[in-house]
């Protein structure tokens, strides 16, 4: 036997594998709320050869692809535990067993990992609660997608109406033909159909309520069986308490805003300060793109070095805020055409720093410009720490924060020295750092962070709303803090 045949055997060796552990992966998640990760990359309604491509992930840990035949045995070890809701990460759970096995088997081990989402300790399965979208664009048509990918057991965020304005003649079938599909991000997994008589978009199997409104006011959600909903504003238009509190109407228990909040408004990265919203709060924003992309690894760097100040630059993608060719617009540069230059503009983000790590005693400034890509940007951290390192150091200890901290589903890493923006486009991590790219000498770091500012963000999102409606299961093994 030749080495390509012997290459080509291993594959669909590991072919088989990867097939067999589908319907064990989805039957958890359908019947106990058990979400199947690996090193935090969900393997809920993965192909086989998307499994096979995310077990590779693990040559970022020790050089090493994690494979298949190494994790089955944990994914079986879980199918005999009396789990509850949880995340369970069978990637973390082969390493550290490899590392800190002490001689227990893989069911001994796993059993022990996992004790706190078994038995007594399980989590209580929450009722399922409802999602209102407010706003169905760019932001919106995304978190959708990740609502109905997420709808699983049926427990959990229910994505129950979307409220526009009637664009005209066939709005629905128009509305759905958008999430159907996307120039960027591809089709919609799975299935979607239209019921222009009830005004119903019926995706996966769940039907949402397309209600037609010009203002909060004109929506009577109780009339759609809406209740305790938690409202997601896409629009932008109000980002204030004052503006925001216009949709706390009868069936709206909470309004998330999918835009920099204003005023007393509190800006919410998940991974750095989702733990401080307070239960009695009705009206939070999930901050900007930017923000989810510099802030964790802003904290992460902060904890272990110190920062003493900071710059951020964004190249970001261009936005439907710009104009396609040169018109009239109230900024002065955006009404360049935006596929045509760079165009030169204002970041919110470095301020929102301080609102949503208040503990870095550091100035960070920040600009922008926005560049003729649709969609992924990057942002070039430039800090100064609290106490000289070297490259290789940050380097190894990014990469750690990306694979066991808290961090980790904010945080990714890559080593790819070709790496262009395109190929993070669907990523769903807020930032992803650039070994390749990152640069240190003494006190002086500059990190680059590449994000998808519709996806990624668009995770952020779902992330603090599956948090204010305790739907946010815990993550098994615990993270090393």
């Amino acid at each position: 036997m030749t080495v390509n045949d012997d290459a080509f055997t291993n594959w669909k060796i590991r072919e088989e594998i990867a097939e067999s552990m589908i319907p064990v992966i989805g039957k958890l998640h359908r019947e106990r709320d058990v979400t199947v990760l690996l090193h935090s990359r969900s393997l809920v309604n993965k192909s086989v050869v998307s499994i096979l491509k995310t077990h590779r992930f693990a040559r970022q840990i020790d050089g090493e692809e994690l494979s298949v035949t190494e994790t089955l045995p944990f994914l079986q070890a879980l199918t005999t535990l009396d789990l509850g809701p949880s995340q369970i990460d069978i990637g973390m759970l082969a390493v550290t067993y490899k590392a800190h096995g002490r001689g227990l088997s893989v069911e001994e081990f796993t059993a022990e990992a996992v004790a706190g989402a078994t038995g007594a300790n399980k989590a209580d399965r929450r009722a399922g609660r409802d999602v209102v979208l407010y706003g169905f664009g760019r932001i919106g048509r995304l978190v959708a997608r990740l609502l109905i990918e997420k709808s699983g057991s049926g427990n959990g965020l229910r994505l129950r109406a979307i409220v526009v304005r009637r664009g005209g003649a066939q709005d629905i079938v128009k509305r759905a033909s958008l999430l159907r599909r996307d120039s960027i991000h591809g089709q919609f997994q799975g299935t979607i159909t239209v019921d222009e008589a009830s005004s119903t978009i019926i995706a996966n199997g769940n039907v949402i309520k397309v209600i037609y409104a010009n203002d909060p006011s004109e929506v009577d959600y109780r009339a759609y069986g809406v209740k305790d909903a938690i409202l997601i504003d896409n629009t932008g238009k109000w980002r204030d308490r004052e503006g925001l509190s216009q949709h706390l109407r009868p069936g709206i228990d909470k309004v998330v805003l999918t835009a920099p909040g204003k005023g007393d408004v509190p800006n919410i990265v998940h991974g750095v300060n989702h733990d401080t919203i307070k239960p009695d709060e009705q009206i939070l924003s999930c901050a900007s793109c930017t923000t989810n992309a510099i802030v964790p690894p802003l904290k992460a760097m902060a904890e272990e070095y110190g920062v003493l100040r900071g710059h951020v630059e964004t190249v970001h993608s261009f936005t439907n805020d710009q104009n396609l060719l040169d018109n009239y617009h109230s900024s002065d540069r955006r009404g360049r055409s935006a596929p045509l230059n760079m165009v030169i503009t204002e970041t919110g983000a470095a301020a929102a720093v301080a609102k949503a790590l208040p503990e870095l005693d550091a100035r960070i400034t920040g600009s922008s410009i926005r560049v003729p890509v649709p969609d992924v940007s990057i942002a070039i951290l430039s800090l100064r720490l609290g106490r000289e390192t070297t490259r290789e150091e940050v380097l190894g200890y990014l990469r750690n924060v990306s694979l066991t901290s808290p961090l980790k589903r904010q945080i990714d890493f890559t080593t790819a020295p070709d790496a262009v923006s395109s190929d993070f486009i669907g990523s769903r991590h807020a930032s992803i750092v650039d070994a390749g790219a990152t640069k240190v000498e003494g006190d002086d770091a500059i990190l680059y962070l590449w994000y998808d500012n519709e996806f990624g963000y668009s995770c952020q999102v779902i992330r603090v709303v599956q948090h204010v409606s305790g739907v946010e299961y815990p993550t098994f093994p615990v993270p090393v803090v």
